[in-house]
């Protein structure tokens, strides 16, 4: 059996996959900056900082594909993003060359085009809009991914998460939710599929609300089997207890998008009704 990485193993995604990747890839080694508090005792952790190489290449040694979900996971500083997501980012790939990995599947995130308007439905080509850095470092992820697929033959998979959870939790997430066993189709997508070079999904699942045209994971065998349909009473009853938010109710971003927000909203929101 392969040996598969995992960075981010202490995050809100990396604690749900734990459950699940075990009896798909029991070679399963797990790292974050530091280890689970429930970490069990046949779990396997290394733990690494993705800002140092020599920590990162200690982690890729020896393991055939990595599922990369490690990094700075919200809107936030500069400095933090930078040394987590860009530094980190990089590294991860670098270091995955370095030591022969076959194939990685970067979490990338719906915030790289979180600027488009909530009416238009887009694809996987567009050009990257972010809502804010997380946005931008995430980016930044999927060009990496590109570069070394390209340049050195990685296998890379990027998905743009929407929202990995039980149930979608607003409005917004009626769109993007994502069930979390659907994520572990896409990831299997990514490092098992014999076709699989460089590619960018969006992860979510079955929503007949989505934003995304997801044609090309349907093309690599996707089938999702959440449906957020099932979940909307249970998704407004949380909106209702929010705050409209003029910005972020209109782009895809949500909160992410109006955070800082300081531009002319009446000329944004103009120029995409176009």
């Amino acid at each position: 059996m392969p040996r598969i990485l995992m960075t981010g193993a202490s995050g809100g995604i990396g604690t749900r996959l734990r459950t699940l990747l075990p009896p798909i890839y029991p070679d399963l080694l797990l790292s974050d900056i530091r280890p689970p508090a429930d970490l069990g005792p046949n779990e396997k952790f290394k733990a690494a900082d993705l800002s140092d190489m020599a920590q990162c290449e200690a982690i890729c040694d020896g393991v055939d594909g990595i599922i990369h979900f490690g990094g700075y996971s919200v809107e936030g500083p500069w400095d933090d993003i930078l040394q987590a997501n860009i530094i980190g980012g990089y590294n991860l790939f670098e270091a995955a060359h370095r030591k022969g990995v076959k194939r990685v599947v970067f979490a990338s995130s719906n915030h790289t085009v979180g600027f488009y308007p909530r009416h238009h439905k887009i694809g996987t080509d567009v050009t990257v809009r972010p809502d804010g850095r997380y946005g931008v470092s995430k980016a930044f992820g999927e060009a990496v991914g590109a570069l070394y697929a390209d340049k050195h033959g990685l296998k890379v998979t990027c998905i743009r998460i929407g929202n990995c959870d039980e149930k979608p939790l607003d409005h917004r997430r009626i769109a993007m939710w994502l069930k979390p066993e659907d994520l572990v189709q896409l990831c299997r997508i990514g490092l098992e599929h014999p076709d699989i070079h460089f590619e960018v999904f969006y992860g979510v699942s079955l929503n007949e609300r989505a934003w995304w045209d997801n044609h090309r994971a349907y093309e690599f065998g996707y089938r999702p089997t959440g449906r957020s349909e099932d979940h909307v009473a249970h998704a407004m009853a949380e909106q209702a207890k929010l705050k409209p938010d003029p910005i972020g109710d209109y782009f895809q971003g949500g909160a992410f998008a109006s955070k800082e927000f300081d531009g002319d909203a009446s000329r944004i929101i103009d120029w995409n009704k176009r």
